[in-house]
């Protein structure tokens, strides 16, 4: 195996800068998703017993299992109700981790194939298989990128309909006699947009980025020993 030699020329190339934009937009897709925080809060009250309105705030975040995440009203109980023992409805964790689960992995690759590029220029474009493999993974990248963003945009919608207006009608002590509800609000999820945003310009980028790795590969580009061998069976034509 060849010693490292930094050889930043690749960097200056489709093959390299893609890799680099790739790297960074995998750092907001699994950032944005995985750092998120939210709440939901509902305003309660039972008259003539309580006529101001109590706060019930359910707090939620990434894996984002609602289904263990518990109301809390404060301060005590509103209404007498034992809020701690309501949850919210869904888990979408599965979705969620697998997204940013693979994002990390590419974020991984990235620096791995980035190393390859700037240090061992040599040994990539002279082995035929790292070239090639690096081409098969694009692709199975791209698709991966396909199925997970699709994956958690759908649990996204779930879990904003799950933590909306809706979850008045869930809970059961809201359709009691004697208890009004009403939705208060719920945190914004503009960055949980962001990262299915990032999601599907991950997979433009690796798609796009799919053409300079085939170029590297002996599917695009003859071996040298065909090479040679097809120029030494026939001379080269001279004039014009």
């Amino acid at each position: 195996m060849s010693s490292f030699q930094l050889n930043l020329n690749p960097l200056k190339e489709p093959l390299g800068f893609i890799k680099i934009l790739e790297w960074i937009a995998s750092i907001f897709a699994f950032a944005t998703c995985g750092g998120f925080k939210g709440k939901t809060e509902i305003l309660v009250s039972c008259p003539p017993k309580v006529p101001e309105n109590k706060t019930v705030t359910a707090t939620f975040g990434y894996p984002f299992r609602l289904n263990k995440v518990s109301f809390q009203a404060l301060p005590g109980n509103a209404c007498d109700i034992n809020w701690k023992s309501l949850v919210l409805i869904g888990d979408y964790s599965s979705s969620a981790q697998f997204y940013v689960t693979f994002a990390v992995f590419v974020f991984l690759y990235c620096i791995a194939a980035l190393l390859l590029y700037v240090g061992y220029t040599n040994l990539y474009r002279d082995n035929r298989k790292l070239p090639m493999a690096d081409f098969v993974v694009t692709l199975v990248v791209t698709f991966l990128w396909l199925v997970s963003t699709s994956a958690w945009a759908k649990a996204l919608t779930d879990i904003k309909i799950a933590t909306s207006h809706s979850i008045v009608q869930e809970l059961t002590p809201c359709n009691a006699q004697g208890v009004m509800c009403y939705f208060g609000s719920v945190t914004s999820m503009g960055s949980l947009n962001v990262s299915v945003i990032f999601g599907f310009l991950n997979m433009i980028l690796w798609g796009g980025n799919a053409w300079f790795v085939y170029k590297e590969t002996n599917l695009h580009s003859p071996s040298n020993t065909s090479a040679s061998h097809t120029q030494g069976g026939m001379p080269p034509p001279t004039g014009i």
